[in-house]
């Protein structure tokens, strides 16, 4: 009975608590309707993205991670005809930045700028003008020790991307037939220039995955091959052209000459085997200074050439069958009228055989044998000798000289020309000219690439003529001529000075000159051909006997020993070892 009380009370207890506990109901209502709510948006943003935003959100994460990269291609070397470097692309890295990650505060951006060698304002107002972009160049093709110091700074923003940079191992020794490249590696001087197609291939294209730091993490496929840039083989003999460099600078230095070129050729081929100028400039530093310093002046400057037209004059008169050999023409007594005009020799010379007007430097006689001439013939010779045409190698800025055609030749005009006055030639110019005779009449073109085999070639004179005149021009060389300074001990040498004065306004300048020798050796069978020029001497002395003449006999003597040309000078069999060791060693820099 106590038992059926008891469970009475519990039951009404538990309805009264249960009448009295709150009521959540409207709660799970509200609770579900919202989470309903929630589904159906999360459903809808869902179909949304993946049906309708699709294409939208595949360009966004492609802008974000994955990215078309291009691979810089390497640019092909150029050599000197043995193979040795004269240019080559050697990887570096460039420092750019994300502008939109890199902080602009100065604690980020003062170790960045002292690395760089910039002030910390430049680097802020650089980013700031690019801060619409995700990439942009700080600095580029630096050195490995600057790109390994900005690296170990850690900069959030800031990054590495391998390039190639240009580097010229010969220096300014070759700088003026090389040229340089730009930042971009685009050809901006000289055979770089010329050359730029050849040289510079095909960047390749490549797809990678790149992390929030926009470095790539993963290549996803090859997009386009890189193909390199073609190497060119340049017919320059470095060991000749760093001869003619060191001796060309000495005498420009010597001299206190304004400028001065020098070219050599082979005359088997008619291969530019070196070419120098001074000043020069060194392709791996500065662009800047002076205006003018990268033209290479053998083949873009021209100038009167002077008494070595003088050997021309006679090669036309001889081949012409008007004089011989053994003619006379007297010079007496030192000068004579033509027109108003006076045309004279430094002294009276008298009476002179065709080979004594050349090793006199005779300006009477050789003014008299070109008179005498009709001036179409004489024009004629001297045009297919290549005056007046450029010597067609391609490089940039070349000139063709200027030969006035003869229908506007005065008396004077005639006179003038037979001598290098009226007319105007570059080096490489006036040695091709050379380089006929030296070739027994016959003119091949001139190249600055390497050939494999000598070209056909056009006869322009006799081989007696050539001959002839080779065998005058020894004279010149030997202590009755005018240039003893250019003999070279057991060789033979042909060749001819020239000192012509200025042009300037009003007419010729009488204490400025250009002293010019032009010769070849060994002159019983010629393998070389070079010309000196070297451009207003201030010194005191300005003949081309004194001035151009060594550097020919320093240049050429080294030269005959490295391209191992016997002697053809050898009286009674022989020749003093003594002399001629001294003499290859002082051309040579002391080598052995």
């Amino acid at each position: 009975m106590a038992a059926k009380k008891r469970q009475k009370r519990a039951e009404q207890a538990l309805k009264t608590e249960q009448r009295t506990m709150p009521k959540y109901r409207v709660r799970r209502w509200v609770l579900l309707t919202l989470l309903s709510l929630s589904s159906v948006v999360l459903v809808y943003r869902a179909v949304d993205q993946q049906i309708f935003e699709t294409d939208f959100l595949q360009r966004e994460g492609q802008r974000r991670h994955l990215r078309v990269v291009e691979m810089t291609a390497n640019r092909g070397m150029i050599t000197d005809r043995h193979g040795e470097p004269l240019a080559m692309s050697t990887p570096v890295d460039s420092i750019w930045a994300n502008p939109r990650v890199l902080s602009p505060d100065a604690k980020t951006l003062m170790p960045l700028a002292k690395a760089l060698g910039k002030d910390v304002d430049e680097l802020r107002r650089l980013l700031a003008k690019r801060s619409d972009r995700s990439f942009v160049y700080l600095q580029r093709r630096v050195n490995p020790d600057l790109a390994e110091k900005v690296d170990e700074l850690d900069i959030k923003g800031v990054e590495l991307q391998r390039e190639y940079r240009r580097f010229y191992p010969a220096g300014e020794v070759s700088a003026h037939v090389v040229g340089f490249t730009d930042v971009d590696d685009i050809g901006q001087e000289g055979l770089e220039l010329a050359y730029q197609d050849w040289l510079q291939g095909t960047n390749g294209k490549k797809r990678v995955i790149r992390d929030g730091r926009a470095r790539a993490v993963k290549d996803v496929e090859n997009i386009q091959k890189t193909e390199p840039g073609k190497a060119l083989t340049l017919s320059i003999d470095r060991r000749l052209q760093f001869l003619a460099y060191r001796e060309l600078k000495a005498a420009v230095k010597h001299n206190k000459a304004k400028s001065g070129s020098a070219v050599i050729l082979d005359v088997r081929t008619n291969e530019v085997l070196a070419m120098v100028n001074q000043p020069a400039y060194n392709p791996n530093g500065s662009k800047r200074g002076k205006p003018g310093r990268f033209r290479n002046r053998a083949v873009t400057d021209v100038f009167e050439p002077g008494s070595t037209m003088k050997p021309m004059t006679i090669s036309a008169a001889l081949d012409s069958g008007h004089y011989r050999a053994e003619s006379v023409i007297d010079t007496a007594p030192g000068y004579y009228r033509v027109g108003r005009n006076q045309v004279k020799d430094h002294r009276n010379y008298g009476a002179l055989d065709i080979a004594g007007v050349i090793r006199k430097s005779s300006n009477v006689g050789v003014s008299k044998i070109a008179l005498s001439m009709p001036k179409e013939e004489l024009f004629d010779f001297f045009s297919r000798l290549g005056f007046g045409e450029p010597t067609s190698t391609g490089f940039p800025g070349e000139s063709g000289g200027q030969l006035t055609p003869p229908g506007r030749w005065a008396k004077i005009d005639q006179a003038t020309l037979s001598f290098g006055y009226g007319l105007s030639v570059t080096p490489l110019q006036l040695a091709r000219a050379y380089s006929v005779l030296a070739a027994d009449g016959v003119r091949r073109p001139v190249s600055l690439i390497k050939r494999e085999q000598a070209p056909e070639g056009d006869r322009v004179m006799r081989a007696s003529t050539a001959k002839t005149v080779r065998k005058m021009m020894e004279a010149v060389a030997t202590a009755e001529g005018t240039a003893p300074k250019a003999a070279i001990p057991g060789y033979r040498v042909a060749g001819k000075t020239g000192t012509a004065k200025k042009s300037v306004s009003g007419g010729y300048a009488d204490d400025r000159y250009r002293s010019v020798f032009a010769g070849m050796v060994p002159a019983s069978d010629p393998r070389l051909v070079m010309v000196v020029m070297i451009d207003d001497p201030s010194a005191g002395q300005y003949y081309g006997g004194q001035v151009a003449a060594p550097v020919f006999s320093k240049v050429m003597g080294g030269a005959l020993r490295l391209l191992n040309i016997p002697p053809d000078d050898l009286p009674n069999g022989g020749i003093r070892l003594a002399d001629l060791k001294t003499s290859l060693t002082t051309n040579l820099g002391g080598a052995q």
